[in-house]
């Protein structure tokens, strides 16, 4: 009889472990032989785990092992995603139309996601702001500049106070940590101090609730490198350069290697007017500086302007990935904060930039100018651009 007990006990057993799952099931309405991928989200990359071509009802059910820490998946048809946040063996019910899912969805049994919603509608329209300043071209690109910084950090105090800070142990404060405007992170967790403390936050609390997990170890690892990289970056700001290093008249040539792997030489430009640019992508104000460079870049660039972008950024694989889609010279010193060009060039703080006239000479750094733009058309022979 006791082996008989075991084996009923054994088989209650494996049926409890199947059991274990979590479901993601729905419909997707005017979406007829559409594929629907059902993507991890992974630390290393997004990997399709099920897809299903949709029929005339729309109907889809995936599913996977439960888990013992948050995770993230995604709905995904073309460029149109639901991100979908699993916590254990929940199951979470989606419904939406095609093509507006992204922007118009139901969620069901889930708190998380349905903050998770709350979060991708806000992003997507920080994102349409952000696109209608840009292209507005009654203000000067400083004003636009100013304008989204101001946005940005409106949005981002919104998200610290009512979603991460407020319980970030939870799947959605993890989402928020990670929410971008194009290819930046809207909190900074390599150099902004402030967004430190913030991926600090949720690290603690993911190491309280989840002790182990591989995402609550890469936010710790995430915070105290940025810890770390902040010391390094105050310490160099606050440095003093000898006088007689600051060079107002000529040029210093440059020749560093470009995102696409070819060496470019600052005195190769003679000819064009150019903006020399020091820059470090991981600052809290880059996305708005791109912006505003993008700008100046589109309005003058086929009247002979140019600009000669240098990234102090440690991370090259993050600088490339960056960079990847900006249309002019984006090259990389690999001495970072330590480079002899920055003291050469007297560059106490970034970013900071310098206007080169064409007959490669220097003309004036960014102290010396209150309207960027102006000098440029100046230089260009006032274009009418």
């Amino acid at each position: 009889m006791r082996k008989y007990i075991l084996a009923a006990l054994a088989v209650i057993g494996m049926a409890a472990c199947s059991d274990k799952k979590f479901h993601v099931k729905g419909t997707i309405t005017d979406a007829k032989d559409q594929v629907l991928y059902f993507e991890n989200v992974g630390l290393n990359g997004i990997e399709v785990t099920d897809s299903a071509k949709l029929d005339e009802k729309g109907s889809f059910a995936f599913s996977g092992e439960g888990v013992q820490a948050p995770e993230f998946y995604r709905l995904r048809i073309k460029d149109q995603i639901i991100n979908v946040a699993i916590d254990s063996t929940e199951t979470i019910g989606i419904k939406a139309q095609w093509p507006t899912m992204a922007s118009a969805y139901e969620v069901t049994g889930s708190d998380n996601n349905l903050k998770i919603k709350e979060l991708a509608l806000m992003q997507q329209t920080l994102l349409s702001q952000a696109m209608a300043l840009e292209a507005d071209n009654t203000l000067a690109h400083q004003q636009r500049q100013d304008s989204l910084r101001v946005l940005i950090n409106a949005y981002k105090e919104r998200v610290k106070t009512e979603y991460i800070f407020r319980e970030p142990n939870q799947s959605y404060a993890y989402f928020a940590l990670f929410q971008t405007l194009g290819p930046w992170l809207l909190f900074d967790p390599k150099s902004n101090r402030d967004d430190i403390k913030v991926f600090a936050a949720v690290a603690t609390s993911w190491d309280t609730y989840y002790p182990g997990s591989e995402r609550g170890e890469n936010l710790h690892n995430i915070a105290i490198e940025g810890m770390k990289n902040s010391r390094i970056i105050q310490q160099k700001q606050a440095q003093q350069l000898e006088p007689g290093k600051v060079v107002e008249k000529g040029l210093i040539d440059i020749s560093l290697t470009d995102n696409h792997g070819q060496q470019r030489t600052l005195s190769d430009l003679e000819g064009q007017v150019v903006l020399l640019d020091f820059h470090v992508f991981s600052m809290e104000d880059s996305p708005a500086r791109i912006l505003s460079l993008r700008d100046l870049y589109n309005k003058y660039h086929t009247s002979g302007f140019e600009i000669y972008q240098v990234s102090l950024d440690s991370d090259e694989h993050f600088w490339k990935q960056t960079t990847a889609a900006l249309p002019w010279i984006s090259v990389r010193d690999e001495e970072g904060t330590n480079s002899r060009t920055l003291q050469t060039y007297n560059v106490q703080t970034l970013p900071e930039f310098f206007l080169i006239d064409r007959r490669n000479m220097l003309y004036k750094r960014s102290s010396q100018m209150k309207d960027v733009e102006q000098e440029i058309r100046t230089l260009l022979g006032n274009p009418t651009n």
